[in-house]
């Protein structure tokens, strides 16, 4: 019979926040596949594991996922964790699960922290329901198609940042959702520096252009509170002939056309070059 793959929440920071099922899970388990061995060692000695480490992140090659397969498929248990949090949650592990799930492997879940769930227990904007989006893109069109989602979510919106680009973010959706749209941004969860910040997007970004964020962060922004209306589909041929009607270079068209459907760049040029 095959090993069972236990996914493992671990603690954001604090090692107390490591449930006792989890700690006797990674006590039992024959290898514990880890986002960053050398991040997870303190750990594992924390919870008194002498399990094997692999490493298994979002590069890991197609050789290191088949390894942790062959040790699933001899009978040996095989637990899945990442840095901080839930795994495949904006972290490694979705291959590895779905894998495992394709051949017939037992998936256990040890749940436990996430920094979605704390930081709106926290941001005082409500959590009943809510949008994920985790990391966005850093720019094009998928970001701004995401930005846009954000802005008219009718629920609060829970995003994740790394510190060094908090400011811009928030900047970002302060144009995109008014800069008086509530928020807040939570970093070091369950750290001796924990905070959250909580105001208006405008005066977030102000803030922490000011003062650069440090650690993980995770933000939180207020819905609309209103049921999104969804606007008619563009056709972007029909668009990209009526650009070029309005006197547009086929550059300058197609550069509009990606902005105003959300299509790549390279799909949008090709539309425009066979009009």
């Amino acid at each position: 019979m095959a090993g069972t793959l236990y996914v493992v929440a671990t603690p954001l920071g604090n090692l107390g926040d490591l449930s006792p099922r989890a700690a006797e899970t990674l006590k039992r388990v024959s290898a514990v596949a880890a986002e960053d061995t050398r991040h997870s060692k303190p750990l594992l000695h924390h919870a008194g594991s002498q399990a094997e480490l692999l490493s298994f992140h979002a590069h890991s090659s197609e050789r290191a996922l088949e390894r942790i397969l062959r040790i699933l498929s001899e009978g040996r248990d095989v637990a899945l964790i990442t840095d901080a949090g839930t795994p495949a949650i904006s972290d490694p592990g979705v291959e590895l699960v779905a894998a495992a799930r394709e051949r017939g492997i037992p998936i256990v879940t040890i749940p436990g922290p996430t920094a979605v769930a704390a930081a709106l227990s926290v941001s005082g904007i409500g959590g009943d329901r809510y949008l994920f989006l985790g990391f966005l893109p850093r720019k094009g069109s998928d970001r701004r198609r995401l930005l846009s989602t954000v802005a008219s979510s009718e629920w609060p919106v829970v995003l994740f940042e790394a510190p060094n680009r908090v400011a811009q973010l928030l900047t970002d959706l302060a144009e995109a959702c008014g800069a008086d749209r509530p928020a807040s941004v939570s970093r070091e969860l369950t750290k001796v520096f924990e905070e959250t910040r909580s105001g208006t997007l405008q005066e977030l970004s102000e803030h922490y252009a000011e003062a650069p964020a440090r650690g993980e962060v995770t933000v939180v922004v207020a819905g609309t509170g209103k049921e999104r209306v969804e606007e008619p589909s563009v056709d972007p041929a029909a668009r990209a002939k009526a650009l070029l009607a309005e006197g547009l270079s086929r550059k300058d068209a197609a550069n509009r056309l990606a902005e105003e459907t959300g299509i790549s760049r390279n799909t949008a040029y090709r539309l425009v070059n066979e009009l």
